[in-house]
């Protein structure tokens, strides 16, 4: 354990959940794209520990992004961590700048436990973002660059304020897809959707200390959003794992 990690009382193996314990919902969304969803990935009073020590060592920033060709400042706070030697993350027309595992100890932690959670699984970066609070949003995308892969998992991992998680159906037509991606860039997702209305909308509440997975050919096929909500008053940070190749 890093001294730091003994510093702030986080514990070795911050999950207290068996493998086979833990209670875990699958979501078949059709054409090899599935989510998984354990609420209850990470103990109670042990996320608010990482919650605490996430919101204050972290270097947070905000950065300007160009979005549909203006510039604009991101909706949340953000922060990369990554493996030496990989390609650079660039989105929007932002280029995070890398920090190192070494560079916080503790949050290989988190990552060991979600290698356990999900075996077979080699995560080697991290996208962390903070929500301030209920004004603060990532509008619809998929996370479908290039060094991910055609069929990327990612692990979310939450903690704090409980967020509302949209996925929806890319359209069919490749342009409309296209145009869509503009739009929906431009502006937060608003309207809300209920899984039994509609199999091509689906909401979930991300629960503090719960793991979602995205699979297959989700990113493909889909887009997610986190949105505005005024009921939301507090701060949600979000760890993103992924591999890239």
């Amino acid at each position: 354990m890093s001294s730091k990690s003994h510093e702030l009382g986080l514990k070795e193996n911050p999950n207290p959940n068996s493998i086979n314990n833990v209670k875990k919902q699958t979501f078949d969304l059709g054409k090899g794209s599935e989510v998984v969803y354990i609420p209850r990935f990470l103990g109670f009073d042990e996320s608010w520990k990482w919650f605490n020590y996430l919101n204050k060592e972290i270097p947070w920033t905000r950065p300007s992004i160009r979005v549909f060709g203006r510039s604009c400042i991101q909706p949340r706070d953000t922060c990369y961590v990554a493996s030496e030697g990989l390609p650079e993350l660039r989105y929007s027309g932002y280029q995070p700048h890398a920090y190192s595992w070494e560079d916080y100890p503790p949050l290989k932690q988190i990552l060991a436990a979600v290698h356990e959670m999900l075996p077979g699984s080699n995560f080697n970066s991290l996208l962390l973002n903070r929500y301030k609070g209920g004004s603060d949003y990532v509008a619809w995308h998929a996370d479908d660059e290039k060094l991910y892969g055609s069929t990327p998992e990612i692990a979310s991992v939450s903690f704090g304020c409980d967020r509302e998680f949209l996925l929806k159906r890319k359209p069919s037509k490749s342009l409309t897809v296209q145009a869509t991606k503009a739009k929906d860039e431009e502006q937060p997702a608003r309207k809300r959707v209920k899984k039994s209305d509609n199999d091509d909308q689906h909401s979930f509440t991300l629960k503090h200390g719960s793991l979602l997975v995205m699979r297959g050919y989700t990113q493909r096929d889909w887009l997610h959003s986190v949105p505005k909500r005024a009921r939301a008053d507090a701060v949600r940070i979000n760890l993103t794992f992924r591999r890239v190749l």
